[in-house]
């Protein structure tokens, strides 16, 4: 666990800055015209571009909470662990942490939270419609100047709900929006 604190990675530190990163997450919504104080904070994802400290995080991880799913998406392994007690970010309780392993060839700029997804209710299955959706139900939803939008459906082995993805990213500060929640995706995979 000391190579997890050299790198400020290790629970606790992530812990003492999440409220930090829940503010800018505030922001972001407020800039793309969403509020998101009314939706489920989903999960909570970090990034880290080493596999050895990835191990180390989800070692680190499990003694806040349970495995919910170790499943393979997009060629890695991505590690969801429900918290035996939700954490606080800001105004949002979480009941998930989202620990992706690393992508080959693919290096974060920082190693850190990296976004928040909030689970906003739509029956769409497509991403593109789903974004449609995300802009009827939000009147005031503004794409900024400098924003990158990414729309994505990603699937793990055996998931049988469509839970398609829009993301929103500024400043490394990522915002996600997905219309079911993680524990219910984890569900369809063990069904």
């Amino acid at each position: 666990m000391e190579q997890l604190q050299q790198v400020n990675l290790h629970p606790q530190q992530m812990l003492d800055r999440v409220d930090a990163f829940a503010e800018k997450i505030a922001v972001l919504g407020q800039e793309l015209g969403l509020d998101l104080s009314q939706f489920q904070a989903d999960h909570i994802a970090l990034r880290i571009n080493d596999s050895a400290l990835a191990k180390l995080a989800h070692e680190a991880w499990s003694e806040l909470g349970a495995t919910i799913s170790q499943a393979q998406i997009n060629g890695r392994p991505i590690i969801v662990i429900a918290f035996d007690t939700p954490i606080t970010a800001g105004a949002w309780s979480i009941d998930c942490l989202e620990l992706p392993y690393p992508a080959k060839g693919k290096i974060y700029p920082a190693q850190d939270w990296e976004h928040i997804e909030f689970v906003i209710p739509s029956d769409k299955i497509d991403a593109q419609d789903y974004l449609q959706d995300i802009k009827q139900r939000f009147p005031s939803f503004n794409l900024e100047t400098g924003m990158k939008m990414k729309l994505s459906s990603p699937k793990g082995e055996g998931e049988r709900l469509a839970n398609p993805t829009v993301a929103f990213k500024k400043d490394g500060v990522c915002i996600k929006l997905h219309p079911h929640p993680l524990k219910s995706i984890v569900e369809s995979e063990q069904a």
